[in-house]
């Protein structure tokens, strides 16, 4: 896809801000109001933009545990794939989950109010399905710098 520098712009400002009106984003990107209006639009039909999200406290949310768990497999399966990520998709505590080269085969980034609801997580769902050979958690101590944009 081709992205003009103001395309770059626009992007950058929406992703520390999503909330600003066209009429804002035009004056910062020496625009209209329409302009950015159809910018933006072509960005999200485009699929570069795919929606917009509020950034929670997880802290204020009563999620004090944040760990990446690491997934090494029994089998490579098609069908135990499938499995095993639908079964992700229905646990709401894992808010993100990469498959990977090398020993482990998926990376889990996993959220629950305390140590006793990750090893439940751990203990009752993911060790128990049939394609999972081996679990390793590493829990987060402090997390020093958030989730940035994406560099544009």
């Amino acid at each position: 896809m081709n992205l003009d520098d103001t395309d770059c712009r626009l992007l950058a400002a929406l992703q520390k801000d999503a909330h600003l009106t066209s009429q804002e984003l035009g004056e910062m990107l020496n625009l209209s109001a329409s302009q950015v209006g159809r910018r933006r639009q072509r960005l999200e039909q485009d699929g570069v933009i795919t929606g917009y999200a509020a950034r929670l406290d997880p802290a204020r949310l009563g999620l004090g545990v944040q760990a990446f768990v690491q997934v090494q497999m029994a089998t490579h399966a098609p069908d135990a794939a499938a499995s095993f990520q639908r079964l992700l998709q229905t646990r709401p505590e894992i808010i993100s989950a990469w498959t990977l080269t090398g020993e482990a085969d998926y990376l889990l980034r996993v959220m629950c109010e305390d140590l006793t609801a990750l090893n439940r997580v751990i203990h009752e769902v993911l060790l128990p399905h049939a394609a999972v050979a081996r679990v390793q958690s590493q829990i987060v101590m402090n997390q020093f710098k958030a989730d940035a944009p994406l560099p544009m």
